[in-house]
């Protein structure tokens, strides 16, 4: 068994995959293939939907044994594993609680000081007090006085309110609940993190928090994921399941979708070179395999094609079958009108005498953090939601509504391709298969009944339904949540030349920025648009908050000393004079740290005083003070540190 030494940083693998095999029933999986994982690897795991990139994950997490090769991992290596399966998980308790789950021994030394604590109230024992002593010291080691505070950070990170850390777990949702079983296992700090589809639970801030999170995590970590912008950021590495075996990559998902290419091209070159070379050898056997002069050299022959080790064909890749939106109605130049609209859930308040218009041809992103309002406002333009206020449908307006709620409008006993039928497109049962294979229904998956299919199966239905409605309006609430990456590709294409108009909403960047042509915030219950791509918006987004800063201190020109030197701007002085008051606060700091540390020092020291330990007030003054200084230290701590970045920061200002 190889890597048997303990992790650090320096150290220059962490598990190593080699020449392994694993079949899954009579199915092969991935064979005699290796890989080998290092600090900071940061990889997106790829391959077409049901290749077996999960099964691979529950390989390296050891929750299958494989048939051939070996596994080796260092000693006491750690893996957090995020998958759909965490949420069998069930509790009462607050998510503040769940989260904080994650720092077991600190709570386990934090309920052995309870226990100390109950005895030393009726024994002064020595041997006891020691004890206690040395678990404090653990505590405090752990950072147990801040697993609360780190807790809170990480779940209001991923998108929770302070009010919401005391509610219990079981009053969240799905997608709610994995998201605190992300920050639990976030907070573990594992050596490997693996994280299979961790973007889609999340709005846009949350995965943006948890893309500057992850570029600052020491371990490794593995990334199955259908989001190519979080893949493009987060990676610097991939390795394609393909085949059945491991390709490497160095790069981002987009340097891997270009080399991919080029080793395709390469790999077909190579296969018909070499079937060239087999129908010329095979041609050369069947013509003299008979002839006694030239058996021997024939026979020689077949056994060295038997023994060549041959090239796959390149597979035909991902379905190149084009979906298309049939518009049956032109509509007129305005197709919804909002006029002084206000909707609130009680005190709630989503809109606030809102008013906007929609346009023929405008193909709108809406986009914000969970808890706005987005889908709200799209059933209040589809007319589903009671309003203040008008809404006024434009004239020719043919809509259609894709959404969570719209799978309940399926039939239930229906066949899938009985379903779609119904609709009355006018397509035939070829072209329907045709769409139905794009959204991963191969085969005689077409017949099952839809009252079989999971959550996510349903919904693929619903939006193969959208596409043949011939609807000239639609609106779609996050549509991409159960495709993998061909399957948006090609419903990007066919929204691409939709001769209708949209409204969608989408935590998926690179689907909306591929599909947009305006975006909409909802801003203090008001609707903001910017006209342009969603690239467009976030290069404004960043000018904005640039000139929202301080301007820099003007310099003083050499060039024209015949004008009076010009006088420093006030922001200058009013830079300078907070830049002061900041360092004062920080030496401050630095000698009340320097006093807590002393006292902590000595108060640890006065618990293990028998003159103290003996005295039962006296010991319970001395513990509760210790305490005290404990939970000061890391305040102080904290805030030296937000101190010194503030102190950093205007520094950077005032030198310009």
């Amino acid at each position: 068994m190889y890597y048997l030494c303990a992790f650090n940083s320096n150290f220059s693998m962490l598990i190593a995959l080699q020449d392994i095999t694993f079949e899954f029933g009579a199915r092969t999986i991935v064979e005699d293939s290796s890989w080998h994982i290092v600090p900071g690897d940061r990889v997106g795991l790829v391959g077409l939907n049901g290749t077996g990139k999960s099964t691979l994950l529950r390989i390296i997490n050891g929750e299958y044994t494989i048939s051939k090769g070996s596994i080796n991992k260092i000693k006491n290596l750690s893996i957090g594993f995020f998958n759909q399966d965490l949420l069998s998980f069930e509790t009462d308790d607050s998510i503040l609680n769940v989260g904080m789950t994650a720092f077991e021994q600190a709570l386990k030394v934090e309920k052995e000081l309870e226990i100390l604590t109950e005895k030393l109230e009726h024994s002064q024992d020595e041997a006891l007090l020691h004890e206690y002593s040395d678990k404090l010291h653990e505590f405090d080691t752990l950072d147990g006085y801040n697993i609360r505070h780190k807790t809170a950070t990480v779940l209001e990170g991923l998108g929770f309110s302070t009010a919401d850390l005391e509610r219990p777990y079981n009053q969240f949702s799905g997608g709610w609940r994995m998201r605190v079983l992300l920050a639990r296992l976030i907070l573990q700090q594992p050596d490997v993190l693996m994280l299979d589809e961790p973007t889609n639970h999340l709005d846009l801030p949350s995965i943006e928090w948890l893309e500057k999170y992850l570029s600052n995590y020491n371990g490794a970590v593995i990334i199955v994921s259908h989001d190519r912008f979080f893949l493009d950021r987060m990676v610097n590495k991939v390795v394609e399941l393909y085949q059945e075996e491991l390709h490497h990559y160095s790069g981002n998902y987009s340097a891997f979708e270009e080399e991919k290419v080029l080793r395709r091209e390469l790999q077909q070159r190579a296969y018909e070179n070499q079937q060239d070379y087999i129908r010329q050898q095979e041609k050369f056997i069947e013509r003299f395999k008979a002839k006694a002069s030239k058996a021997a050299q024939a026979q020689s022959i077949a056994k060295r094609l038997d023994k060549l080790e041959r090239v796959e064909q390149v597979d035909g890749g991902p379905s190149k079958i084009r979906m298309n939106f049939s518009v049956d109605k032109m509509p007129g130049k305005i197709l919804s009108t909002l006029e002084g609209v206000s909707k609130s859930f009680g005190n709630l308040h989503i809109l606030s005498n809102a008013s906007a218009e929609i346009n023929r041809g405008d193909k709108i992103a809406l986009i914000g953090a969970n808890g706005k309002g987005k889908s709200t406002l799209l059933r209040v333009i589809a007319g589903t939601e009671p309003i203040e206020g008008n809404r006024t449908p434009g004239h020719n307006v043919v809509m259609s509504f894709y959404a969570q709620h719209q799978l309940e409008a399926l039939h239930m006993d229906n066949e899938i391709l009985e379903e779609l039928k119904s609709c009355g497109s006018g397509k035939t049962e070829m072209e329907l298969r045709s769409l139905l294979g794009c959204f991963l229904f191969q085969g005689d998956d077409v017949f099952k009944k839809i009252r079989i299919l999971s959550g996510g199966e349903k919904a693929r239905v619903a939006l193969a339904k959208v596409i043949i409605s011939q609807a000239n309006f639609l609106l779609l609430d996050e549509p991409t949540n159960h495709l993998d990456m061909n399957s948006v590709e090609m419903l990007i294409d066919a929204l691409g030349k939709y001769e209708g108009s949209l409204v969608l909403v989408s935590h998926d960047r690179y689907f909306v920025s591929r599909t947009a042509n305006k975006i909409w915030e909802i801003v203090d219950g008001e609707i903001k648009e910017f006209k342009g791509t969603y690239a467009e918006w976030e290069e404004w987004k960043k000018r904005m908050a640039q000139q929202a800063q301080p301007p820099k201190p003007e310099k003083k020109s050499v060039a024209a000393p015949q004008q009076p030197a010009a006088k420093n701007p006030p922001i200058d002085k009013e830079l300078k004079k907070e830049l002061q008051k900041q360092q004062r606060q920080f030496q401050q700091l630095e000698e009340k740290i320097a006093k807590l540390k002393a006292d902590v020092q000595q108060l640890e020291t006065a618990l293990g005083n028998p003159d103290v330990y003996s005295d039962k007030q006296k010991f319970r003054t001395a513990e509760e003070a210790y305490k005290q200084a404990g939970t000061a230290l890391a305040q102080a701590n904290e805030e030296y540190e937000n101190v010194f970045e503030k102190v950093m920061e205007l520094e950077a200002k005032v030198q310009g």
